[in-house]
């Protein structure tokens, strides 16, 4: 991000996190101290790699880390550290839909004014991610049980389950049907048979 924010204070709930101890450290091992840095800058900045600049180690090096077994706590904080760069750029994305950004406009290679441009689809997309039931689009996968639309789809399904277990039965007691007619002629037949 352009703006990062101040690193977490050394007493945050982030930076608390179990670190990987390496069981015979050499010079270049990520230390507990390292990854603390790590998931600070982690959080201030919200970038991986800006990160991993930040304590000079290298993008393989702490996937490495990440994925031991021992670094779960490590693990735990780098998603958290993300979550918090994540809930900044929601907040950025919101202030520019609100506050929208300001735009040069150039006459003969130079800047003569600037207007303000308003992103109506980063508008509308953040109407549908934070007020869903209002403005998003009816997805059955995230359509609540109790809502309108969800009872609504309940009430096909079952009626169609019940619709096809009445054609089911009626099935079956038609063939039970030509059964019975088929036992019938055939006892009449050999009835028929014994008399004659």
């Amino acid at each position: 991000m352009a703006f990062p924010e101040e690193p977490p204070a050394e007493d945050d709930p982030l930076l608390g996190f179990a670190p990987y101890l390496h069981a015979a450290p050499r010079r270049n091992s990520i230390t507990p101290e390292r990854q603390r840095a790590f998931i600070a800058a982690l959080a201030a900045s919200g970038i991986v790699t800006q990160a991993a600049r930040t304590i000079g180690v290298s993008l393989e090096a702490l996937y490495a880390l990440r994925h031991r077994k021992g670094a779960e706590g490590f693990s735990a904080a780098w998603d958290r550290a993300v979550d918090r760069g994540m809930m900044r750029l929601e907040d950025c994305a919101l202030e520019r839909a609100i506050q929208g950004e300001e735009r040069p406009v150039a006459s003969q290679g130079k800047v003569v004014a600037t207007y303000t441009r308003y992103d109506t689809a980063l508008m509308l997309f953040l109407l549908r991610q934070r007020r869903a039931s209002r403005y998003g689009t009816e997805d059955a996968r995230e359509v609540p049980p109790g809502s309108p639309l969800y009872e609504r789809i309940r009430r096909e399904v079952l009626n169609e389950n019940e619709q096809s277990l009445v054609e089911v039965r009626a099935a079956i007691h038609r063939k039970l049907e030509v059964l019975r007619r088929e036992v019938e002629l055939r006892k009449a037949r050999e009835a028929a048979e014994r008399e004659g």
